[in-house]
C-alpha cells in the first residue's frame, strides 16, 4: 500500500495531536508575549517621541479649540489607532513565519490532504473543529483591530459630548434654582411672613383658603336645609309671580275658618311654583267644599289626587284648578299610619271616586263618606298594600 493512501496509525494520531497541542500552547506564549510588549511601548511612546514632536503647540482643551482643530485632533487620533492595528498585524504575522519547519511538518502528519471522502469521522471531524477555530481567529483579529480604530476616535468625540453634558446639567441647575426663587415669592406674598420655611408657608396659604372654601359652602348647605336666610353676600331672591294669589287663598280660608286651620303654606319651586297649602285633617271637608263654592276661590275642577308615604305619615295630595280665575291650588292632608283616613270629596268633585278607591287599594288610606270604597287593582283578597314602603309580600310566588 502507497504512503498516500495508507491510513495513519493510532500512535501516529497521538503524536500528531500532542505535536498540535504543543504548537498551540506556543502561539498562545507568543500572543501574550506580544500583547505585554505593546502595552509597554504604548507607555513608553511618549518619551520616545521625535523632538519635532516635542516642540508641536501643547494640548488645549477641547472646549477651547476651533472646529478645524478638533476635526484635525479626531484624524489624528484614527490614523495613529490605523498605525497601531497595522503593527500589531505585521508583529503577528512575522511570528507566524518563524514558526520551526518540525512544527510545519507535524502539521502535514497530523492533518494529511486527502480528499475528504476519503476521511476517516475521526479525521472529518478534527478537520471540521480545525477550521472553525481558524475562522474564530481570524474575526476575534478583525474584531479587535476594529475596536482599536474606533477607540482612537472616540477620544476625541468624547469630550465635546462632556462639554455639552456640562452645560447642560448647569442650565437645569440655574432652572432649578429659578423655580425655587418663585416659589419662595409666591408664598411671601400670601402669607405676609418671610421667617420660616418657603415650602411650609405655602402650604399653609393653601391649606387655609381650602379650608375657608369647606367653611363657607357648609355654612351656605347649612342654611339651604334649615330654610335660614341667605349668606348676606347673595342677593336676595325675587319673590314668585304667584306670591299675590297664594297670599289670597290664605286669606280667604283664614277669615272663614281661622289661621290655625291652615298648618304651612308655600310656593312650590319643585312644581311650577304652584301655591300650596297643608290643611288640617278634621277640618278638610268643610276646606275643600269651601275652596269649591267661594267666589273668589271657585275651584271647580280636582285635576289629581294620589297618596304618598313618608314613613312617618301618609299624605293625600290634591291639585285644584279654577276655570274663572284661570289659577291653580295644591292641598295637602297629613294622616297616621295606623289610623289612616281623610275625608272623601266624592261628592264635591265626582272625578275623586276612581283616584279615592285607588289610594285606598295601593295605601291603605280609608276615605269616611265615600259610596263604594274598594279595591279597585287588586283582587279584594289580597294582603297588604304593595305602595306602602314597609309592605311585604303575601305569596312569594307572585
Amino acid at each position: 500500500m502507497s504512503d498516500e493512501k495508507r491510513k495513519p496509525t493510532p500512535e501516529e494520531k497521538a503524536a500528531a495531536a500532542a505535536e498540535a497541542r504543543a504548537k498551540a500552547e506556543a502561539l498562545r506564549k507568543l500572543r501574550e508575549q506580544e500583547a505585554q510588549a505593546s502595552q509597554e511601548a504604548s507607555q513608553v511612546e511618549p518619551s520616545q517621541e521625535p523632538q519635532e514632536e516635542v516642540s508641536a503647540p501643547a494640548a488645549k482643551p477641547v472646549s477651547e479649540m476651533t472646529p478645524e482643530e478638533k476635526a484635525a485632533a479626531k484624524k489624528a487620533a484614527a490614523a495613529e489607532a490605523i498605525a497601531k492595528a497595522k503593527a500589531a498585524k505585521e508583529a503577528k504575522e512575522a511570528a507566524e513565519a518563524e514558526t520551526p519547519v518540525a512544527e510545519q511538518q507535524s502539521e502535514a502528519v497530523a492533518t494529511p490532504a486527502k480528499p475528504v471522502s476519503e476521511m476517516t469521522p475521526e479525521e472529518k471531524a478534527a478537520a471540521k473543529k480545525a477550521a472553525a477555530a481558524e475562522a474564530l481567529a481570524k474575526a476575534k483579529a478583525a474584531k479587535e483591530a476594529k475596536e482599536a480604530a474606533e477607540t482612537g476616535a472616540d477620544t476625541v468625540d468624547s469630550a465635546p459630548d462632556a462639554d455639552a453634558k456640562a452645560k447642560a446639567a448647569a442650565a437645569a441647575k440655574a432652572k432649578a434654582a429659578a423655580a425655587a426663587a418663585a416659589k419662595a415669592k409666591a408664598a411671601r406674598e400670601a402669607g405676609g411672613d418671610e421667617s420660616g420655611d418657603d415650602d411650609a408657608k405655602a402650604k399653609a396659604a393653601a391649606a387655609a383658603k381650602a379650608k375657608a372654601a369647606a367653611a363657607a359652602a357648609a355654612k351656605a348647605k347649612t342654611a339651604q336645609a334649615t330654610g335660614d336666610e341667605a349668606p348676606a353676600e347673595e342677593a336676595p331672591k325675587a319673590p314668585s309671580k304667584n306670591q299675590p294669589y297664594l297670599d289670597k287663598y290664605v286669606s280667604r280660608i283664614s277669615e272663614a275658618f281661622g289661621q290655625e286651620v291652615i298648618e304651612a303654606s308655600y310656593i312650590n319651586e319643585l312644581g311650577k311654583e304652584v301655591p300650596t297649602l297643608t290643611i288640617q285633617n278634621e277640618r278638610w271637608y268643610q276646606v275643600a267644599q269651601y275652596l269649591r263654592d267661594d267666589e273668589q276661590l271657585s275651584f271647580e275642577y280636582l285635576s289629581d289626587l294620589h297618596g304618598v308615604d313618608y314613613e312617618d305619615r301618609l299624605e293625600v295630595y290634591y291639585h285644584f284648578y279654577s276655570y274663572k280665575n284661570r289659577q291653580s291650588l295644591a292641598v295637602k292632608v297629613k294622616t297616621s299610619r295606623e289610623e289612616s283616613k281623610v275625608a272623601s270629596v266624592m261628592d264635591l268633585w265626582h272625578g275623586a271616586n276612581w283616584n279615592e278607591r285607588e289610594t285606598f287599594d295601593l295605601l291603605g288610606i280609608h276615605f269616611p263618606g265615600h259610596k263604594d270604597l274598594r279595591r279597585i287593582l287588586l283582587p279584594d283578597d289580597w294582603v297588604g298594600y304593595p305602595l306602602r314602603k314597609d309592605y311585604v309580600q303575601y305569596d312569594e310566588e307572585v
